[in-house]
């Protein structure tokens, strides 16, 4: 059984940071797989964060370009969200998400962390 397990949500306030992590338990996922953030606002649908590929190259939603890293450790089979300049609007549950739907062997998800942004 493949689990995804993210830390390092919590409440925030308004400009601050917060790190999340995502350990993957299976190094064959890791290493194969498509790695991302995905994340649901209240009341809203689930929408693309950003992600990273096996090679590297990464992609983020316009939303949160300049404002949020996405970095993955090949020795720790982890990924990580670095969030700064946080903004009310950041307020979500935040999933790991890991993809190769591409290829036919479909995805797997984390059970997410609540990140709060609020004064």
């Amino acid at each position: 059984q493949v689990q995804l397990v993210e830390s390092g949500g919590g409440p925030v306030q308004p400009g601050g940071s917060l790190r999340l992590s995502c350990t993957v338990s299976s190094g064959r996922i890791f290493t194969a797989y498509t790695m991302g953030w995905y994340r649901q606002p209240p009341g809203k649908q689930r929408e693309l964060v950003a992600t990273i590929t096996r090679g590297g190259t990464t992609n983020y939603a316009d939303s949160v370009k300049g404002r949020f890293t996405i970095s993955a450790d090949n020795t720790k089979n982890t990924i990580y969200l670095q969030m700064n300049s946080l903004k009310s609007e950041d307020t979500a549950v935040y999933y790991c998400n890991a993809d190769r739907r591409d290829l036919g062997w479909g995805d797997y998800w984390g059970q997410g962390t609540q990140v709060t942004v609020s004064s």
